[in-house]
This record gives C-alpha cells, structure tokens and sequence, in this order.
C-alpha cells in the first residue's frame, strides 16, 4: 500500500490460487450466504449478503467480471491492507491487472467492474470500511514482478509468469517489454493439479487431499508413502518438462537468454527441473506483482497521468 496525493494505492494480484496485496495472501475462494455461517472468522459482510474469504475454489474464468467474486476479494484485499495502516476509511486507488494479451481488451471492462461502486461500506472481521474508489488502473500480468528492476535486465530477457489459471510469456530486450513477443496459455499449476488427481486415482483407486498436492508442489515432498510421492513427482516432472517445452516454442533458447520465473509455478520449476542456475532466476516473493502494479500506479499518478 502507497499513499499519494491523498489516495491510498492499494496493489491486488487476483490470482485463480491466491488473492495478494503488497503485504498480504489469501486464499481466492468465496462462499455467499444469505444467513450469518457458523463459522466466521475470515466473513466480510456487504449488502445483507455474508461472504466466507478463502473458502472452496475459484474455477477458472476467462471473464473475471463474469460474477461478482473478484469485486467481493478486492474488498477483503483492501480491507487488509488498511487494517495494517491503522485505518478504516480511504480514497482507494485500485491497481490490478490481467493477463498479458488480455490485457488490452479487458482492462477496460474490469476496470468498470471494480469501481462499479465508486462510496462502498462493508465489513471485514468484525470491522467496519467505508472507501471511496477514486480509481483504477489495470496492469499486464507478468511484467508487473519484474517491472521494477527491468533496467538491469540486459541482453535478451524471458520472463514467465506461471499462476494457477494461466503462464504469461514476456521478452524483455534491453530493459524493454516487447509487445509483439507476448503470450498468455491456460496452462496454470492447477493443470498440474489436475494430472496428479487423474495419474494418482488411476494407479491407486484412491483420491489424494489438495492439500498433500500443494505441500509436495511447495516443498518437493510430503509424509506420505514413497510410492505415493513417486506418482505425485512424476506427474509434476511431466507437467515442468511441457513447461519448458511451450516456452521453447515460444523462441526459448536457455544458451543465450535470462530465464525469469515468478508465480507459484516457480516452486514446481526448482524441485522437478534442472536448470542453469546462472541463466534462470526467480522472483520468489508471492507478493511481487502486486507490489510492482503500486509501483508502476505509483509512476502514473506521480505523472499526472491518473
């Protein structure tokens, strides 16, 4: 979160995994109740309707303004980002983005769908907000996490995002975006997820917990028998090899270009690829995104370009 000009800036990485702030991760699920749930620690509440934060899973949507859950997670986005300044009431000014060739004709209608309610009061963990949108800028995915250090990436640059919906493909020559040389591909981690459940329940006849899948995805590993992990490995192996595979489709040639991997598929790459230490980096915050939206907001408005 930034404050400038008198708007707080708040950056949100609407992830199909993980909703991020500059300094927050939650979970990106929503479940709407017309009655107050049992259960409510993470419940934002907006008009008469209760909304559990971080509960079940976000299906993926080209369309992001297809319901309303991406406008009920920016709300708890915003909502931990000003509890952490103290605050309950802000000028917001959005910056979120899209994928990468997504971006251009989309932004305009998410744009419209985040700031649909420019005096918004709600609650949040038993705390009262009242904001006020006074804007919002929509960014390309990908390019947001390197955009603050692009200046020391010289030489020919790849830059792959790998989220759990999509994997956005970016060259960087010279410090500079190329447009023309841009991708997005349906080909997020929950595809890998996907091909653990299938290959697992077709060599067990059992059913694997999400949550042993995300641990082994995150760590390489998990308490579990070692014919199981062997399935879970294989099947990750299988999906980072086709990583590499589409990125050398796209012109990848890891001899002469800098390979940047951000998004939670940078935890597959490191424990199922050998890679070049030298020529592969990764953007390990989670938050990195978020962060470089409020940085290039930040450059924007600072233009007089809000």
């Amino acid at each position: 979160m930034k404050i400038i000009n008198g708007f707080v800036v708040i950056g949100c990485d609407h992830g199909y995994g993980n909703t991020k702030t500059a300094n927050h991760c939650f979970k990106t699920g929503v479940l709407r109740y017309d009655t107050k749930p049992t259960f409510a620690a993470y419940l934002l509440t907006f008009r008469n309707h209760y909304y559990l934060i971080g509960e079940g899973h976000k299906e993926f949507l080209a369309d992001k303004t297809a319901d309303d859950d991406f406008y009920i997670l920016t709300l708890a986005a915003v909502a931990c980002e000003l509890e952490s300044a103290g605050l309950t009431e802000a000028n917001v000014y959005l910056a979120v983005g899209l994928p990468l060739t997504w971006t251009a004709a989309q932004k305009t209608e998410f744009a419209a769908y985040l700031s649909r309610d420019e005096d918004v009061r709600f609650t949040y963990r038993k705390t009262d907000y009242h904001i006020h949108i006074v804007g919002v800028k929509v960014y390309p995915q990908g390019y947001a996490a390197v955009a603050p250090i692009k200046s020391q990436m010289t030489g020919v640059n790849l830059v792959a995002d790998i989220g759990n919906g999509t994997m956005n493909v970016l060259y960087i020559v010279g410090g500079r975006p190329q447009s023309g040389k841009m991708f997005t591909e349906k080909f997020g981690t929950y595809q890998c997820t996907l091909a653990v459940r299938e290959a697992f329940m077709r060599q067990t006849r059992r059913e694997l917990n999400d949550a042993i899948i995300d641990e082994v995805f995150r760590t390489g590993t998990a308490n579990i028998k070692a014919s199981d992990l062997a399935i879970v490995r294989a099947a990750a192996t299988e999906y980072v090899a086709e990583i590499f595979r589409r990125l050398r489709e796209h012109g990848y040639d890891e001899d002469t270009m800098m390979l940047y991997i951000t998004g939670g598929g940078g935890c597959l790459v490191k424990h199922f690829y050998r890679f070049d230490t030298e020529r592969v980096k990764f953007i390990d915050d989670i938050c990195a995104a978020a962060k470089g939206y409020e940085y290039m907001a930040e450059l924007q408005i600072k233009a007089g370009q809000e």
